[in-house]
This record gives structure tokens, sequence and C-alpha cells, in this order.
């Protein structure tokens, strides 16, 4: 046995589960397929930032040091993940990549490239954001161009005088699109399959997300129509800007499609500005140009697919009946499935209330029930 619990992953969610762990006294093993705590953060582009406050991201056990602001820089992100690694006392294993887990009797067994793990709990803490996904367009091979997933952008630099088409309107795509016009591009579209819900990144001295905790467990015909005030107050109407409505409320998209609300950091002033323009869907490309859901041919010098990512969780878990149609887990923190005692998810959902704060809570959750279960010798 290595360890009593085997966390995967050492991201925001592993390590939060392995503090709350720790401090119970349970023997707990975190390994992790990068080189570092912080590594995915620091790798991430140039101008990111939390889009939850500080008080609303901090991990359980260990505050966000006051110095890194209100909005966290992508890099304070991971010196904070090294700060609380190192308060709590986690060592993870780097190195490391689980490739499938199955269940060993009453224990589970980790397959990786070196040798098995051998544990008798199991928290799947790998992220949200994983591997990025990149659409197979047709014609993808005609196109001259160059064709990059949002994964690969670190700065606008590269991108200066050049003509960019932005594919994905969620937060990733209308936060680069913004970048990009900022800092000279020669031209910006937006290409916009799932009109987003845009809201602001808070109102008056207030973060929005604040204002939204209690949405995860809200009708969504009670406050959406509240959601659609407090966008057409702030946010206004950005359908003469060319930015399709979306066709649901904030609630009500997120629960149907898993579509979280655009946080505006940029778009809007970009758009009323015409420094970027959006675009029907991106569907295909012919002869070199990038074809448009609504027949428009483009020929951008850069394509840049912010289309997502994937928790990448099939190879892994998929035969134990744990994921739902999408590949996401049904069950997260404390729930187990009846077909998979023993392993748990942390931080592999997206709510309303922002990923930190919902790590926060399933961390403790999860390991109070673990806790209670190796006590038991379950």
């Amino acid at each position: 046995m290595d360890a009593d619990v085997l966390v995967v992953g050492a991201g925001p969610a592993g390590l939060a589960v392995a503090a709350c762990l720790r401090r119970r006294g349970v023997d707990v093993l975190v390994v992790d397929q990068g080189s570092a705590v912080g590594d995915s953060w620091r790798a991430r582009y140039d101008r990111l930032h939390l889009h939850t406050p500080r008080v609303q991201s901090a991990l359980p056990g260990l505050p966000i040091p006051r110095r890194f602001g209100q909005w966290v820089a992508k890099d304070d992100v991971a010196a904070y993940l090294r700060l609380y690694a190192d308060h709590h006392g986690i060592a993870p294993r780097f190195g490391v990549q689980v490739r499938r887990l199955e269940r060993d009797g009453d224990d589970w067994k980790a397959e990786t490239d070196g040798a098995p793990l051998q544990s008798r709990q199991v928290v799947l803490a790998s992220g949200y954001n994983r591997e990025p996904v990149l659409p197979s367009w047709p014609g993808l091979d005609t196109f001259p161009g160059i064709v990059l997933h949002a994964s690969a952008y670190s700065s606008p630099a590269p991108f200066r005088g050049k003509d960019v088409l932005v594919v994905g309107a969620g937060n990733t795509g209308a936060e680069i699109a913004a970048d990009l016009a900022e800092a000279g591009a020669g031209s910006v579209r937006l290409a916009v399959r799932t009109p987003p819900n845009v809201i602001p990144r808070q109102v008056g001295p207030i973060p929005t997300t604040l204002l939204g905790i209690t949405l995860d467990f809200s009708p969504a015909w009670l406050t959406d129509p509240l959601n659609g005030l407090l966008q057409r107050r702030v946010v206004g109407d950005l359908t003469q800007y060319g930015l399709p409505a979306a066709s649901r409320g904030v609630v009500a998209q997120m629960r149907a499609t898993g579509v979280t609300p655009t946080i505006d950091v940029g778009l809007v002033r970009e758009l009323r500005a015409g420094r970027v323009t959006p675009v029907a869907a991106l569907t295909r490309f012919d002869d070199g140009a990038a074809v448009l859901a609504d027949g428009t041919r483009l020929t951008p010098d850069v394509v840049l697919a912010a289309t997502g990512y994937s928790p990448a969780l099939v190879p892994i878990v998929g035969h134990l009946g744990v994921l739902d149609a999408r590949g996401r887990p049904v069950h997260h923190g404390r729930r187990t499935a009846p077909s998979a005692p023993g392993l748990r998810f942390v931080g592999l959902s997206n709510p309303l209330k922002g990923l930190l704060l919902q790590i926060r809570l399933d961390a403790r959750a999860a390991a109070s029930a673990i806790v209670a279960e190796v006590r038991r010798g379950a």
C-alpha cells in the first residue's frame, strides 16, 4: 500500500484535498504529471487574472496574501500554490501520469508509466482544463495561415499587424480578442457559435461572482430576469455591435449547455470601439479560406481557437460508470458512485460560484468523508 489516499493532480484541487487530509492525520500521496507546483498556471497567457476576487479564491487553511491584490494575476496564483504546498508540508511526486484506475479487491490500483500505485481511496483532481480541444475542421489542411489553440497563446506581441480570427466567445476567447485589439493586431474577428451571456466583473466595488454565489442553487425562472436586468443596465445591448444575444439567461444556459457567462475584462470596450468584430461560427476551410456558418469567406493570417479543454477522464475511469455523456464526473466532493466506492472527484466541475470556491467546499467535504471511511477501515 503506497498510501491511504492517492490524490491525482497537484493543482489547486489536489493540494486542497491533501491539506485537509494531512490536518486530520491521514496518509496521502499526491502525484502529478508535471514538474513543479504551479506549472500549469505559469504557462497561461500573460494577461490572465482570476475572475473571482482574492477573498473568494483562497484554498482551505491559508489566505491568499493581500499583496497579490483583489484580482490575482496568474503568476501570483502559481506563487500562492507554492506557498500553500510548503505551508501544509505537501511534497507531490512529479513526473507520474496515471493512465487507468482499477479496483483491486477493496482497494485501488493506479496504472502509471512506471510501477502501479496502491491505495485505499483515490481523489481525482487532475483539472477541469487538462487537455486542449482543437476541432477537426474540414479542409484545415488547405489553410496556409497559422492555427493555434488558445493554450499556446501567451501575449499579443507576435500578432501585431496581423489579421486574427479568434474562435470562441467564452472567457478565454473574449479576453484574448480584447488583448489582441488593445495591442495593435491588424484586425480581430470573434467567431461566435454559442452567443454568451456577458456580465461585468464587478458592480461598483462589489465583484459579480460574490453576488452570484447562490446562483448554483437558485431556479432560473427567479434569477435570470434579475441577471438580465443587471446585464442591460451595466453591459448594455451588445447586439448593436454585432454580438448575438444569448438564447437563454445565465443560469438556464449554464444548466442546459454547461456554458458559463463571459465576464467582461475588456471585450465590451473593444466591441464599442469597433476593434473587435463578431462574426458567425467557423465551420470549415476551403481552398485556403475560413468559411463561416453564414457563408462568409475570410482569409485571416491566424486562427486562434479558444475552443475549450477536456478533463481527459475517459481513458482513466471511463470503464467505471462514473462519467456522464460529456465525459464529466457524475458525482463530486463527498459523494462516490456506487460502482466505484472510495473514488472521488474534486475540481472537475465549472460552477457559477467560481471553481476555486467550489474546490474549497468540495475538498473539505471529501476529506471529512474519507477520514470517516479510513477510520472505520472502509
